[in-house]
């Protein structure tokens, strides 16, 4: 799985010439309520295995959580899936809202 850190992954959605990648926010539905980037979908970590054939396998996905490490697991999961373009936001949406939207409201 590739790690992505938030500078590259606003890089990334700023630029029009590349595919915009699905945005796997595996927060709980009240954190996510309180902060998220903009255009992300909320499935909570423990959806994941019962929802897999909603997502597409071939999408580029980063996955995103708190800090960084539910959506490493749940990257690691869809690359056992079979998911080919996995991505971890490294730090979460708290280093998001350090790097790049300072404001973003924090938990």
């Amino acid at each position: 799985m590739k790690q992505l850190n938030p500078s590259e992954l606003a890089a990334w959605l700023a630029d029009d010439s590349r595919a915009k990648p699905l945005l796997l926010d595996v927060r709980e539905p009240h954190e996510f309520a309180i902060c998220r980037i903009a255009g992300a979908e909320n499935r909570p970590m423990q959806s994941i295995p019962a929802s897999l054939d909603q997502l597409d396998a071939e999408l580029p996905t980063v996955v995103i959580c708190h800090h960084g490490m539910r959506s490493y697991q749940v990257g690691a999961f869809l690359e056992r899936a079979g998911f080919a373009d996995i991505y971890n936001l490294s730090g979460g949406v708290a280093a998001w809202a350090d790097q790049v939207e300072p404001g973003m409201a924090r938990y």
